[in-house]
């Protein structure tokens, strides 16, 4: 659920509310009870992350039996720096 600022248009009251997007808009202001509120669009607060899974620490457990990955760059310099004696000799 987002949070909301809103600003009343007849005293200047700045507040922010927690809603579900579903709800409807507030129009009444809890300072001077006017029906003055309008919703101010902002920039939002962004992800919030709670919970286990979502750190790289904790994006997948390790294990034993994983083997790292070969560096591909490293293989085909190995390879292009091989040379084929077999042709070169007839």
């Amino acid at each position: 659920m987002p949070t909301y600022d809103y600003k009343c248009e007849n005293c200047g009251h700045l507040f922010e509310y927690f809603q579900s997007m579903a709800d409807d808009p507030l129009t009444k202001c809890p300072d001077c009870e006017q029906d003055a509120l309008k919703r101010l669009i902002g920039g939002g607060m962004g992800v919030i992350f709670k919970g286990s899974g979502f750190y790289v620490n904790d994006a997948k457990k390790s294990s034993s039996t994983s083997k790292p990955l070969k560096d591909k760059t490293a293989s085909s310099s190995a390879d292009s720096g091989k040379k084929d004696t077999s042709k070169s000799a007839s």
